[in-house]
């Protein structure tokens, strides 16, 4: 398991109260004396979680065995899993992550960049992993292969200003405040600091009952209204949205667990090529109207975006 890096301890607050932690080899404690709160650190991973306002408990995710997460299934599932075609394709995260990479600047060192929600290497994302001049800090609410820091998007638990760069893929659709969330990555962020954000839209439920939002590409652009954009669009089109409603309306039939899994090897079977038809859609204005997911890159601002400037940055063909 990796550890969380030792210089970027001083930055650490208290989820709780946002005041100074003191980190030892088994806790982290809050300084403040009128709160005081305690943190364990298991297996060099602090696990700072506000309780009251998360709905993780501290107790439950200390209890996982670090170790053992991320084991690999059975190996002939493995190995048809890696066989069959799949229904999903990023079309972008590489291109923007190259271009993220490009436009942190770091006076002296390596810029530190945030990743909210990185017990697994997302798409795209190994692309950062060669940049010598970026420092990652990779966090979750689980523990992942790739976990450096167990922590609730909603309180982050940095000071202000810690960071050059803030990425969340995938993630604001399983928190139940995302604006707070931005808001945290906001407080968190260097001046003129930037943000990178995927979420889906045309998306059915995955993760189960921590599965609460979806974005149109202007709502998304209102998520992130405090920042200037530098880029925005679909992260896929109709195609891998239809692919994604044929297996669900397949797996609708289904009444048990086996059944639902049957379904869905029949989805993956026949429903592949349709993702493909996004190299034609992607940039017509109907993917702005139905894309699978969205992006958005951009700057810390100290000017919001309004309501009416938001409307004239509609895109799409209705």
């Amino acid at each position: 398991m990796p550890h969380f890096p030792a210089e970027l301890l001083p930055a650490l607050r208290c989820p709780i109260c946002q005041a100074r932690l003191d980190c030892a080899a088994i806790e982290c404690h809050c300084v403040s004396p009128t709160c005081g709160t305690r943190f364990p650190i298991v297996d060099g991973i602090p696990v700072l979680i506000h309780e009251a306002r998360s709905l993780f408990s501290i107790n439950e995710i200390a209890s996982q065995r670090p170790d053992a997460v991320g084991a690999p299934a059975a190996g002939w599932k493995r190995r048809l899993r890696r066989w069959l075609p799949g229904l999903s394709k990023n079309f972008v995260a590489r291109r923007n992550y190259a271009r993220f990479a490009e436009l942190l600047s770091e006076p002296a060192g390596r810029a530190p960049v945030l990743v909210l929600g990185a017990g697994n290497l997302g798409q795209g994302l190994d692309l950062l992993l060669s940049q010598p001049h970026i420092q990652l800090v990779e966090s979750d609410v689980y523990f992942g292969p790739r976990t450096t820091l167990i922590a609730d998007a909603h309180d982050i638990p940095f000071a202000d200003a810690t960071f050059a760069g803030v990425i969340i893929q995938a993630v604001l659709e399983h928190l139940v405040d995302p604006q707070r969330c931005v808001a945290e990555i906001g407080r968190v962020l260097h001046p003129a600091g930037l943000v990178y954000a995927e979420t889906p839209f045309m998306q059915q439920v995955h993760e189960g009952r921590y599965d609460f939002t979806r974005y149109t590409h202007l709502g998304h652009r209102r998520l992130f209204r405090d920042f200037t954009e530098i880029e925005s669009g679909p992260v896929a089109g109709p195609g891998m949205a239809l692919a994604w409603a044929w297996a669900y309306f397949l797996m609708g039939f289904a009444g048990s667990r086996r059944a639902r899994s049957a379904a869905y090897l029949i989805a993956r079977l026949t429903g592949w090529p349709l993702k493909y038809f996004d190299y034609l859609l992607l940039r017509r204005p109907g993917a702005y109207d139905a894309g699978a997911g969205y992006y958005f890159m951009g700057r810390k601002s100290g000017e919001p975006l309004s309501d009416r400037a938001l409307i004239q940055h509609y895109r799409g063909g209705m």
